[in-house]
């Protein structure tokens, strides 16, 4: 019955995700030429909210769960499990004092109204993952331009999406040259649940009432660590304590 249901509730939701992202690429292209980055960003940040309530239609349900304080000012890599596209939306709009950013595949660059434009424009940084010499250079520059602006990178070290929820090993290459090139980051592990449940019958028709969850863990400061491989292994360990199977 649910998955019956779910077709119609689908293509609703495409419309108003379609309609979304048609009416903000020229909203961004404008705040982005006439007013600079900072209007930019808001316009940004409100994408996620209307992508969002979006998903609302197919009862999907968000929650953000922060118990630190995390100082505005100062950069941050945040590192998280990966379960869908819808991922992403909550993360910047909950954390979206902090500037989020991203590191994608280049792929996603283009074709696809206000998140292309978004990547391109915005301070994220686009990977070929067929170059990977290219895409490490790319990841330092990446850091660098996080420490020097006092933003956050968002990093999905599985490297790929988790299809059922269950986590995949970490892929340390990228996060120590993020932590290498942005040495004075605070580091925030993540963790997601639920979000692959949006796409639990593949991506048509979508999976209906996904309480998508966020859960921050404690903090960590990256340079007070001397063997950043047992920094990483913490941060897995925290994002994965909280992963429900």
């Amino acid at each position: 019955m649910m998955k019956f249901l779910a077709y119609p509730l689908t293509v609703l939701y495409f419309i108003c995700f379609g309609l979304t992202l048609v009416i903000f690429h020229p909203i961004q292209w404008l705040c982005k030429n006439l007013f600079g980055y900072q209007a930019h960003k808001i316009s940004v940040d409100w994408l996620q909210f209307f992508i969002m309530r979006s998903l609302n239609v197919l009862g999907t349900t968000f929650s953000f769960t922060n118990p630190y304080t995390i100082e505005k000012g100062i950069p941050l890599i945040i590192v998280t499990n990966h379960q869908s596209m819808y991922d992403i939306p909550p993360l910047i709009w909950y954390l979206r004092k902090h500037h989020v950013k991203f590191i994608s595949k280049k792929e996603l660059g283009k074709g696809i109204p206000s998140v292309s434009y978004n990547l391109r424009h915005g301070g994220s940084v686009l990977i070929d993952r067929k170059d990977p010499v290219g895409s490490i250079k790319a990841i330092e520059s990446f850091a660098k331009r996080i420490e020097k602006n006092k933003w956050a990178a968002v990093i999905f070290p599985e490297g790929t999406r988790s299809r059922d929820g269950k986590p995949k090993p970490f892929k340390t290459k990228g996060l120590l040259t993020m932590i290498k090139h942005a040495p004075n980051a605070l580091v925030v592990p993540i963790t997601i649940n639920n979000s692959w449940k949006t796409l639990r019958y593949g991506k048509f028709p979508m999976g209906l009432g996904a309480n998508i969850s966020y859960t921050v863990h404690k903090p960590l400061k990256a340079n007070i660590y001397e063997d950043k491989l047992e920094l990483i292994s913490l941060i897995e360990a925290q994002v994965n304590s909280s992963i429900e199977v």
